[in-house]
């Protein structure tokens, strides 16, 4: 009958304390709110020249170029990239310190066991009986302890893990972006680099004629021995131009080997051939201010950041309370083990425990204040997030304009630079002009030949930035 009462007593003791842990919806801290950042309506007119606010399609904006060799790299870098795979792997962790955190919510329940040889002094033996004063004794069960959830300690946990977890869902964003807009920069670069080489070395052999020239014309004797020496100036000086840009062909080909996550050297087959420099259309849809809250990861990721750690003050004021839980031990115990499992060996115990903290030293308050001040860290970080994203999308679009007017401006004195080359040498060839004039307008002509390559690729560059500092390269 005792221990029937007993039993009924501790069912009813652990159903209302279930009954109190289900009840209990009260979580201590600050309750997270995200904040209303302000970002203007509108871009300055005067940036968006070639750019057209509206409704812009960022997830492939590398599709502008409609370029299949870059469409392709991007393709293998987002299968290859280490440091995109490390972003994924550390979700994977976010996910399980989240599973962690969400375990404490269950009951913590431990197999245990022992066995023990005892031997007893004899004085405390019965010295009327035969009974020896050494025995076994084994024991096994279960040690079960549950935490009741009652100030919101465990769910602000979970809160603070969850939003973790979301941030590195926007790191891993983030390093996309990054990521493809870098294998864009490079593979223009290859692409700069290759045309500008090809028209050094195409200069080089026009500079190499005008020499051969000129010694036809000394051997002729119709001019003399310091135009021949210019010339071979001239000509050296262009061709040790060459190797320089050779160097940084290869090392460009290299880096975006390593950003599709291969050898350095895996994709310079493919780039044996010469190609063009990507070519920007004449005017691409950006979208507003504000879209920016919405796509760019970094942005969305401090907001994740600052409610981790408005979860963490929660977190930390719960230890101003007390924690109460559910203990509990079953056993079996016995001193035979062919009887451990049978007759009346079975044995338990199960009550509410409570602990609470009540003299620290202010250790807890402090570590609350402490929580306080990460957050306005956060928020501050948040904001600053927010400046400094207006300020790379405003530079990217003023770079790109501007780069853009300079190109224009390049290319009109190419086609003039190649005009005077060409009367120029004919005038020379007729007697009607000193060589000084010649070597003038060709390294005239290869400076903003050069120019002009290395400006087309720096427009290319400008817009993939425009892009990047967008946020494209994923959906929201």
């Amino acid at each position: 009958m005792r221990n029937s009462m007993g039993s009924s007593t501790g069912q009813r003791l652990v159903s209302a304390l279930v009954g109190l842990c289900w009840w209990a919806g009260c979580a201590v801290g600050p309750d997270y709110t995200p904040p209303v950042l302000e970002a203007p309506d509108l871009w300055k007119l005067e940036l968006t020249e070639g750019l057209a606010t509206g409704q812009a399609d960022l997830q492939t904006w590398w599709q502008v170029f409609d370029d299949p060799v870059l469409e392709d790299l991007v393709e293998r870098a987002q299968d290859g990239n280490l440091d995109l795979a490390q972003a994924f792997f550390r979700i994977d962790e976010a996910r399980a310190r989240r599973g962690i955190a969400r375990g404490d919510f269950f009951p913590d329940a431990d197999g245990v066991g022992g066995y023990n040889r005892n031997r007893i002094s004899r004085d405390f033996s019965s010295p009327t009986t035969d009974q020896s004063n050494t025995f076994d004794f084994f024991s096994t069960g279960l040690d079960v302890s549950w935490e009741i959830d009652f100030f919101g300690r465990i769910r602000r946990s979970v809160e603070s893990a969850n939003a973790g977890l979301e941030g590195s869902v926007e790191d891993y964003r983030d390093i996309l972006v990054s990521l493809l807009a870098d294998v864009a920069r490079t593979y223009v670069d290859v692409r700069t680099f290759q045309t500008r080489v090809f028209l050094a070395e195409r200069n080089v052999e026009l500079q190499r004629g005008t020499l051969e020239l000129t010694r036809d014309r000394n051997r002729a004797g119709l001019v003399g021995d310091l135009d021949v020496a210019q010339a071979e100036r001239n000509l050296a000086t262009t061709e040790a131009f060459v190797p320089v840009l050779r160097a940084a062909l290869v090392r460009s080909i290299n880096r975006l080997g390593v950003l599709l996550g291969e050898a350095p050297d895996a994709l310079h087959g493919q780039f044996q051939e010469v190609g063009t420099i990507p070519e920007v259309p004449e005017q691409v849809t950006v979208g507003l201010p504000l879209d920016l809250l919405r796509q760019r990861p970094d942005l969305r990721g401090a907001e994740r950041a600052l409610a981790a750690q408005t979860a963490r003050i929660g977190v930390a004021t719960a230890d101003l309370y007390p924690r109460f839980a559910i203990l509990g031990t079953f056993a079996f115990d016995a001193i035979d083990a062919a009887d451990l499992f049978t007759g009346d060996t079975g044995a338990f115990s199960v009550g509410p425990a409570v602990r609470w903290n009540l003299f620290d030293g202010g250790r807890v308050r402090s570590q609350i204040q402490v929580e306080d001040a990460r957050a306005e860290q956060a928020m501050v970080a948040y904001e600053q997030t927010l400046l400094l994203a207006l300020q790379e999308t405003e530079d990217a679009m003023v770079t790109y304009r501007e780069e853009r007017r300079r190109r224009d401006a390049l290319a009109r004195s190419v086609i003039a630079a190649q005009e005077a080359t060409e009367l120029v040498n004919t005038l020379y060839r007729a007697g009607l002009t000193n060589f000084q004039n010649v070597l003038d307008t060709e390294r005239a002509l290869f400076t903003q030949e050069d120019a002009l390559a290395e400006s087309e690729g720096f427009v290319a560059n400008g817009l993939v930035r425009v892009y990047e500092s967008l946020g494209g390269g994923w959906a929201p």
